[in-house]
């Protein structure tokens, strides 16, 4: 696949039109008949999310931890894959393990100098590129790295505003 035929023409559109390149992603959460478990519609598709294991919950689906996780792998494999191939880099494999690490006391209220939230996140690439350079490889994770959303989200976090609806207002 020739990454660069491929966006050629939208980057041509966002030359000439610059505000077509700003776009809203929306995730929309909604109450289970649980307290632990929730779905979330991403517009494309609707996946279930619960409490770890850890904290309450059954662990027979994704808490919102593993999905914070398999983003960072979704958004770097892709990026890694679509640079590779921009760059005409041969490979044979690329695959991206992400782990993070969190003490649940946090999570649970039980101590005040535990923080709530990964206190360590690593990316692990591996890359399988037996006739790259090593100018090429490391042109490849400089690249990589600078342009996954989600490793430069998590890396300069955005500012996050909380909306709060009335809470006496209903909504039927």
């Amino acid at each position: 696949m020739d990454i660069r035929s491929l966006q050629r023409p939208l980057k041509d559109t966002y030359r000439q039109a610059p505000a077509s390149s700003r776009i809203t992603l929306v995730a929309h959460g909604r109450k289970t008949d649980v307290p632990i478990s929730c779905s979330i519609d991403l517009g494309r598709a609707i996946y279930d999310a619960q409490a770890h294991r850890g904290v309450g919950g059954a662990g027979t689906s994704a808490c919102s931890g593993d999905l914070l996780l398999g983003a960072l792998a979704a958004c770097a494999q892709i990026t890694c894959q679509m640079v590779a191939a921009a760059m005409g880099i041969p490979t044979d494999n690329i695959e991206v393990t992400v782990e993070g690490d969190l003490d649940l006391q946090g999570t649970l209220g039980m101590s005040k100098t535990v923080p709530v939230g990964f206190e360590s996140i690593r990316v692990n690439f591996d890359i399988r590129a037996p006739q790259a350079t090593q100018e090429q490889l490391a042109a490849l994770q400089q690249k990589t790295e600078q342009y996954c959303v989600v490793m430069q989200t998590l890396l300069h976090p955005p500012e996050i505003k909380n909306v709060w609806a009335d809470a006496h207002s209903t909504n039927d």
